[in-house]
């Protein structure tokens, strides 16, 4: 028998509120082209200046969203989704290290009412159970990752989501101490996300400060189809938030490091490469 990971953050007692009936929700009709047999189709990130440079994520696969702390990865992460629900897309935010009501709060304040997304079935928030990570702790990597990508396969299905992000990974690898262990978990936790859901996925991680690694484990950006590392750069007497866009599987766009702006109720927007800022 399968152990529930994850909750409706509705339900899952920091917020008491009755849960309601998910809406039927238009789906974008399939053009001849999204139609083809071959070659991935492209899901735009809706993130203000980036689709540009990037033309849009390949649909079905999954990105390492990564830095130190405070560098706007869950900003980054919610924009994609958010982006997503406007456009027909709903997506499912795995809320792994947050309370349900301080997510949603501090979203509000940020300018997003995530509820309005939430009671017309284009986006869903999970929470962790709270005894998950100590029932599943010494079991093998398969039996977790299968109890983890089960409960959120049927979540998925009742808003047939499209998106899916999960902030931040490492609580979910409850044997972080077994290095084999941790690199078999995650590998299986990719594929199983992407063969099984089939949703676009991000995926976040938080590299310990003064760190030159890109991930938490070493082992996310080999098997993610891309890797954005968020950072803060010093200028001078200034501080910019920065982008590097380190890795793109099968797109035609180079290495760069890229400036960015948190902006309310926007998220994240892409001003232009760093090499052409001007003092």
């Amino acid at each position: 028998m399968r152990i529930p990971a994850f909750v409706s953050g509705r339900d899952s007692g920091v917020r008491t509120a009755t849960g309601h009936a998910l809406p039927e929700v238009e789906i974008p009709e399939v053009t001849l082209e999204e139609q083809r047999k071959y070659g991935y189709q492209l899901a735009k990130t809706g993130i203000e200046g980036l689709d540009e440079i990037i033309g849009g994520l390949l649909r079905g696969r999954t990105y390492l969203v990564t830095g130190e702390t405070g560098t706007g990865k869950t900003l980054f992460s919610l924009s994609f989704l958010i982006n997503g629900a406007e456009i027909g897309e709903p997506g499912i935010y795995v809320l792994v290290d947050e309370e349900y009501d301080d997510f949603l709060n501090g979203a509000y304040d940020f300018g997003w009412d995530l509820e309005k997304y939430i009671s017309t079935g284009r986006l869903q928030i999970l929470t962790l159970m709270p005894d998950f990570v100590e029932k599943m702790r010494n079991k093998p990597a398969e039996t977790v990752v299968m109890s983890i990508v089960d409960n959120i396969a049927r979540y998925a299905r009742q808003i047939d989501a499209k998106r899916l992000v999960i902030d931040p990974v490492a609580p979910l690898v409850v044997n972080e101490g077994d290095v084999a262990w941790t690199r078999e978990y995650i590998k299986s936790l990719i594929i199983n996300l992407e063969k099984r859901i089939g949703t676009t996925n991000i995926i976040v991680s938080e590299i310990p400060t003064g760190s030159t690694s890109l991930s938490r484990f070493g082992v996310e950006e080999f098997l993610a189809a891309g890797v954005f590392v968020l950072g803060i750069e010093r200028m001078g007497s200034e501080f910019v938030r920065t982008l590097f866009l380190r890795k793109m599987r099968w797109r035609p766009v180079p290495p760069g490091l890229y400036e960015f702006e948190i902006v309310r109720g926007k998220g994240i927007v892409v001003k232009g490469k760093l090499s052409q800022r001007r003092f």
